[in-house]
């Protein structure tokens, strides 16, 4: 079985810890880490911002993130919201097995 990391961005604290819960009781992600307070400077619609946001960091099987970025999308405030894939390539091989154990249908 394949995983990924899922790199999700959300306007604040809260919105990540929602979504993360949403995704974990729905078996979408294993784990969510939330990591609050990160600086994002961006373009968007024509100008340069920047805005203090929390990112979601959701460990998952890679069949799951079509699924699990739909689902983002449904839970999101923002129009265009950050869901990017980063392959896992290796790791604890007990790590690997729990993802999998806890993604399964």
């Amino acid at each position: 079985m394949d995983f990924v990391l899922a790199y999700i961005t959300a306007k604040n604290r809260e919105q990540a810890l929602s979504i993360g819960q949403t995704l974990v009781e729905e078996r979408l992600a294993a784990c969510v880490n939330v990591l609050d307070s990160m600086t994002s400077i961006y373009w968007w619609e024509g100008k340069i911002c920047t805005d203090n946001e929390a990112v979601l960091i959701a460990k998952t099987a890679s069949e799951k993130f079509q699924a699990l970025t739909a689902r983002v999308k449904q839970l999101h405030t923002y129009t265009c919201p950050c869901v990017v894939s980063l392959p896992i390539t290796g790791g604890n091989e007990g790590y690997l097995d729990w993802l999998a154990e806890q993604t399964a249908p």
